[in-house]
């Protein structure tokens, strides 16, 4: 049930992030397609997050070092960068156009990740 909640919150997140020109989702589509094409995105980035994200941190460790892990809000930008790109070519109608509508959109969905969960948690808690 946990990841079922984890998807569906980042799914939302990835739809706060379309705000920024650059990342679009098919504006023509009826509204369960849009459903489905960001739980489809949501669980791409969350791949895209466990399978490459570790290879990156672990072979540019000296990176985070030096520039104190600022290199992280590139590296976000380019893992989200490429799940636009591997979205495209699933077939899924989600596009990221360039490197600065990834990092301001990799910014968009970490924070609203971090503030639904952030409420999801203290619901939960509650119930």
């Amino acid at each position: 049930m946990g990841i079922l909640v984890h998807v569906l919150l980042t799914a939302v997140a990835v739809w706060v992030a379309t705000v920024i020109p650059g990342i679009d989702l098919d504006a023509g589509a009826s509204t369960p397609a849009k459903v489905g094409t960001l739980i489809g995105v949501a669980l791409l980035f969350g791949l895209v997050n466990a399978v490459v994200k570790p290879l990156v941190k672990f072979f540019g460790c000296l990176f985070y070092v030096v520039t104190l892990g600022l290199i992280g809000l590139v590296v976000n930008a380019l893992l989200f960068w490429l799940t636009g790109w591997l979205a495209g070519e699933l077939g899924l109608p989600f596009e990221v156009s360039g490197f600065w509508p990834a990092f301001f959109g990799a910014i968009i969905v970490a924070l609203a990740s971090w503030v639904l969960n952030l409420v999801y948690d203290r619901v939960a808690d509650r119930g």
